[in-house]
């Protein structure tokens, strides 16, 4: 309920109980004149009588001027909002203590009633706590609508209350989690730029999945298992979608299995996704050809830059060069086929590898960053010639500040406890660590923070 202003109360429409007032006091008035009249027409005190009744005049003009202050007081200066126009309440349960505070960022899914005001009804209901709409997807179903919304709602709003307003205004099924800068870019611009980046490199592919599709879980599954050689299950060219589960056939061979157990995914998301593998499977295999000098603190250079499968049989000969002891510290056991494994290292489908070639263009290191699903693996191979020679650590540093671009908010490595090299490696990142150890295994996790991760070349 709002105040009154006296603009609106000048505009009221008569009433009729008004207008016999008003006539009752006209024929009281011009009786009241007739007597005065006749007084003073014929009585002796006329002249009295008139001062009298002039008197009486200006003392009813002065108490009605004075009631009148009283009972309406000054409007308000024009720098000043009247309420009721509009305008927020000076004060309410739900106002915040300052209107220009901290506010947070939201990603919100809710499914509506594919009817006319559905949708009016769910910004109602947000409008109320003053949150703000910053984006809106739809995603259409059967027996609704899925829609998607950026939000900017005040710091002081519990995310509790925020899902209960959207259950008042008609959306169920809600999810809710925290958004950052990088979601207030608009959607065709986001897939626009998570498609040039997967038609430069094709390493990319899992990393633009994962980004489309929010947090979720992918794999890359081979053809054939690296170690076995067993077979993969196929799977249809238009793909497979089961709710919260997405199959699609990898243009390098396998396929790519996504999943998100806690949000089903829809059919525009399937889509997307369909479109991305698509344009991956169009351009055929892609590495960015870039490679930089480094000169070694002993004085010698090395090349390091991107390798791909092109680089197998350097691989194969380096695996020849090396010892037993070395590449079962690498692969933590007796390779049976090295050639087989390789090629699956070295594809960039599942991840990124750094080769170090030397001024005679003799392959001596190899680092991997290995896409695990939703964690990241970092691992190094260095020929027993060039190791405690710095190779490994930059080979390292490389490969976290590789992460670091891809938002992984960690890597890990599995070695063993004895491998004093790889753990020093890992110390001189100068990143928050974490051990564990299990039966002679060592796994070290490093925990990315944005600033102590330097700028990849």
């Amino acid at each position: 309920m709002t105040d009154e202003t006296p603009a609106k109360r000048a505009h009221r429409p008569p009433h009729w109980r008004r207008d016999l007032v008003e006539l009752a006091a006209l024929f009281t008035a011009v009786a009241a004149a007739d007597s005065v009249a006749n007084t003073v027409v014929h009585g002796p005190d006329g002249p009295t009588l008139l001062v009298a009744s002039a008197a009486a005049l200006l003392a009813t003009t002065g108490f009605h001027t004075w009631w009148a202050r009283r009972h309406h007081p000054t409007p308000p200066p024009a720098g000043d909002e009247p309420r009721g126009t509009g305008s927020a309440p000076a004060s309410g349960p739900h106002r915040p203590q300052a209107e220009a505070g901290a506010t947070t960022l939201w990603r919100m899914r809710t499914t509506v009633r594919d009817e006319p005001g559905s949708l009016a009804a769910l910004c109602q209901a947000l409008a109320h706590h003053r949150v703000d709409i910053l984006a809106l997807q739809t995603h259409p179903l059967a027996d609704g609508t899925v829609d998607e919304l950026l939000l900017r709602a005040p710091a002081a709003l519990p995310p509790g209350v925020l899902t209960h307003a959207v259950a008042t205004g008609g959306g169920s099924g809600t999810w809710l989690e925290r958004a950052d800068a990088h979601d207030l870019v608009d959607a065709p611009t986001r897939v626009l730029n998570l498609a040039t980046r997967t038609a430069l490199d094709a390493s990319e592919l899992p990393l633009a999945l994962r980004q489309l599709l929010g947090r979720c879980t992918i794999h890359s599954i081979p053809a054939r298992s690296p170690r076995s050689g067993t077979p993969a299950e196929p799977v249809p060219a238009e793909g497979v979608w089961e709710e919260t589960v997405m199959r699609l056939r990898d243009p390098s061979g396998g396929s790519i299995t996504i999943e998100r157990p806690y949000l089903p995914f829809t059919p525009t998301e399937f889509a997307r996704a369909r479109a991305l593998v698509e344009l991956d499977a169009r351009l055929g295999p892609r590495v960015p050809p870039r490679s930089d000098v480094l000169t070694l603190p002993e004085g010698n250079a090395i090349t390091v830059r991107r390798a791909d499968p092109g680089d197998l049989v350097a691989a194969r000969e380096m695996h020849d060069r090396c010892s037993p002891a070395t590449l079962a510290l690498r692969y933590h056991g007796p390779i049976g086929d090295a050639d087989r494994y390789l090629r699956h290292l070295l594809s960039p489908r599942f991840g990124r590898t750094l080769a170090a070639y030397t001024a005679s263009g003799r392959l001596v290191a190899l680092g991997h960053l290995l896409w695990d699903g939703d964690e990241t693996e970092v691992a190094l191979l260095v020929e027993d010639d060039w190791q405690r020679r710095g190779v490994g650590a930059e080979l390292l540093a490389r490969l976290v500040a590789l992460a670091g671009e891809a938002r992984c908010e960690s890597v890990y490595a599995v070695t063993q406890a004895s491998n004093t090299g790889m753990v020093a490696a890992m110390r001189a990142l100068d990143l928050p660590l974490d051990y564990q150890i299990e039966e002679g295994t060592l796994v070290i996790t490093a925990r990315l923070a944005p600033a102590a991760v330097r700028t990849a070349p």
